[in-house]
């Protein structure tokens, strides 16, 4: 599916959801693309793009960095502690910060380098043990702890259970958030990125109806 027609369907929803026109970010989500395909959309002129990987993003974005030079990068995916200072170097905003471990190494190196890349609390909204993320009840003391470090935090993200109706789960993080005065929600993704923006996403994650399906191969 092209690129306008996903940027259409984002606009009448927000319409729909009498949301203001342009609210909602489109994050590009180019884990697993082959370069043509991520390039393709960079000069349709599309500059807002996630990755799942630091070490995928590392071998791919800084050459792109360099020749489309006001890309805003996004790591959508879990991020290992070891990774913290490379992901902090290479990405504009971090959508995974999900412990108080990373919390803690996140301010620390921040403190070193000079700055920190926007952040958003992962919530494990389904409560699934195999899965990142705070849990629902902790969150609210992880947010002042985070705070408390002195971090850029400006939302909060989820990924709902794929067996479960994510509208349930939007309108929790969006609760979740207002409780907390966390004005952007990361939520929604191909298959239900509408429901989201119905739910207050400022920020949705397609890759798949953008690009086509990934080759894991």
């Amino acid at each position: 599916m092209p690129l306008s027609d996903i940027q259409d369907r984002i606009a009448k929803e927000e319409a729909r959801a009498g949301r203001a026109p342009g609210s909602t970010k489109l994050i590009a989500v180019s884990k697993v693309q082959p370069l043509e395909r991520v390039v393709a959309v960079l000069e349709e002129g599309h500059r807002v793009f996630g990755e799942n990987k630091v070490q995928e993003a590392a071998g791919k974005w800084p050459d792109l960095k360099e020749r489309f030079s006001d890309v805003e990068l996004h790591l959508i995916g879990p991020l290992q502690s070891n990774k913290t200072r490379q992901a902090m170097r290479l990405f504009d905003v971090i959508h995974s910060l999900d412990r108080p471990k990373l919390a803690r190494a996140i301010a620390r190196i921040a403190k070193e380098e000079g700055h920190c890349p926007t952040l958003f609390i992962q919530v494990n909204t389904g409560e699934e043990p195999q899965k990142a993320g705070i849990m629902p009840d902790d969150l609210d003391g992880f947010v002042a702890e985070c705070r408390d470090l002195g971090l850029p935090i400006v939302g909060l993200m989820c990924i709902p259970p794929v067996d479960e109706e994510p509208t349930l789960h939007f309108a929790l993080l969006a609760k979740m958030a207002a409780r907390n005065g966390l004005d952007q929600l990361s939520m929604g993704m191909s298959s239900d990125f509408e429901r989201a923006i119905a739910q207050g996403a400022t920020h949705v994650r397609v890759g798949s109806a953008i690009f086509g399906e990934r080759d894991y191969g």
